[in-house]
């Protein structure tokens, strides 16, 4: 692959970048005030939450353009000292679904125009955009207002339909197209992850020098270890949230679609049953969030597959959590079940381990790098319920591998944080502006020479 540079590492360079005043972030689908967990709501809106935020803090100025999906909220929110949420009327409040929102883009890139044409020449600095349809945004933004697009994926069409799951349904070959006038157009890639940067060069053809890796982090003061004894704090999370006390717990925490593969948790009980039936009797497994993308089309799925497999009394469903339940709810398990086909990042198994427990992670996407397998947890390959139960029989009852794990995962959770990432995101941001003023120079330059000659 050919050389990529994180943000993290060129911040200790001694370039005087310059630094953004105030920033567009462009989020079409989702609002970072929706609670992740359910709807297209995850671990994007958690990134954008954190990330403005924290720029804030460093005396960044963000504006987070989002389509208003409800007539409560006023058109502008402050989420934050320094961060405003502006609501952008594209299309119906309610009964739109993701793959409808390409149709009412000009709609949403108009609003995004009028309220910068509200303000003084030259307001935002940059353009930083999230998943393709604020991409496809962006690309405009940028030409109208002459300043510098950084765009995030967090997910591509093309890896998502290369690792499909059964009966998934593919992404549409729109999408792949606008994915590519993205990555064409944008001044700056941010990548998650290297596989992600990978994937960027590989499967879309982008710049080595356009593509910056800046991996997400975890908000290290809520999710914590617990202070004190484990097992008894592993207790009291438990009663906190209404789950059994005693035996194994398991948690899945996440949107409930294909793409995330909850399913491959619950078929491993079942397996689990048939090859060591004493450990799956002690185990209960969580399923926490709520259904998202082409889980729609079946809510009851995950109830209806485990009341077929004979194992729906080892199986509990919760709501998204929130607030300090969230965190509770990390440190009543015992593991945190991460089986996803796909995952840019995987935002859950670094909070999961934050909290001091390990993961069990399919080894794909971004997981490799937000799980340190054998450190931190353990990362499987393929999605074989068979190979999740054997895991399962290993690892459960090996009380003393496990606390290994679980101080390996707070150990390793510590390298994240979102301060660190925002570090390596205003490095991309100098850099990108820096090359924009550098292009409008020469432009300059040349314009004068020509005039010259006349």
């Amino acid at each position: 692959m050919a050389e990529l540079h994180t943000g993290v590492g060129r911040q200790r360079g001694a370039l005087p970048w310059p630094r953004p005043r105030r920033i567009a972030t462009l989020s079409v689908h989702t609002s970072p005030l929706h609670q992740p967990g359910t709807g297209d709501a995850g671990g994007m809106n958690v990134y954008i939450l954190e990330v403005a935020r924290r720029l804030a803090e460093a005396d960044v100025e963000v504006e987070i353009f989002t389509r208003a999906t409800s007539g409560d909220l006023p058109p502008v929110v402050e989420m934050a000292p320094g961060v405003h949420v502006r609501h952008i009327t594209s299309g119906p409040l309610e009964g739109l679904t993701k793959e409808e929102l390409p149709g009412q883009l000009c709609a949403f890139t108009a609003g995004v125009l009028r309220a910068e044409a509200a303000r003084p020449p030259g307001h935002y600095d940059l353009i930083h955009s999230h998943y393709w349809l604020s991409g496809q945004v962006g690309w405009l933004a940028k030409e109208r207002w002459g300043v510098p697009l950084v765009h995030t994926a967090h997910t591509l069409a093309k890896v998502k339909n290369a690792q499909l799951a059964a009966g998934d349904r593919p992404e549409p070959k729109a999408r792949v197209i606008g994915e590519e006038q993205v990555v064409a157009e944008a001044d700056r890639l941010v990548a998650n992850t290297r596989v992600e940067a990978r994937d960027l060069l590989d499967r879309y053809d982008a710049d080595p020098a356009r593509v910056a890796v800046v991996e997400p982090g975890v908000d290290l003061d809520r999710f914590r270890p617990a202070v004190g004894d484990r097992d008894a704090a592993r207790l009291a999370a438990r009663r906190r949230l209404g789950l059994p006390t005693a035996g194994y717990l398991v948690a899945f925490v996440g949107r409930i679609q294909p793409l995330k593969a909850p399913d491959v948790l619950i078929r491993a009980v079942a397996a689990l049953r048939d090859r060591d039936p004493a450990i799956a009797d002690e185990l209960t497994v969580v399923i926490c969030g709520g259904p998202s993308g082409s889980g729609l089309d079946r809510p009851t799925a995950l109830i209806e597959l485990a009341a077929s497999l004979g194992v729906a009394d080892r199986v509990r469903f919760l709501p998204p959590q929130t607030g300090e339940d969230l965190p509770a709810l990390y440190r009543a398990a015992d593991l945190v079940a991460v089986p996803s086909y796909n995952e840019s990042f995987g935002l859950v198994a670094l909070e999961a381990q934050a909290c001091g427990t390990p993961v069990l992670a399919a080894a794909v996407g971004g997981l490799v790098t937000a799980v340190e397998d054998g450190v931190s947890g353990v990362l499987i390959d393929g999605h074989d319920p068979v190979d999740w139960a054997a895991t399962l029989a290993k690892l459960l009852p090996d009380r003393l591998r496990r606390a290994t794990l679980s101080r390996g995962a707070e150990r390793h959770a510590r390298h994240f944080s979102w301060h660190r990432t925002v570090s390596g995101l205003l490095t991309v941001y100098g850099e990108a502006m820096a090359e924009h003023r550098g292009r409008l120079a020469d432009r300059l330059a040349g314009d004068a020479a020509l005039t010259c000659s006349w």
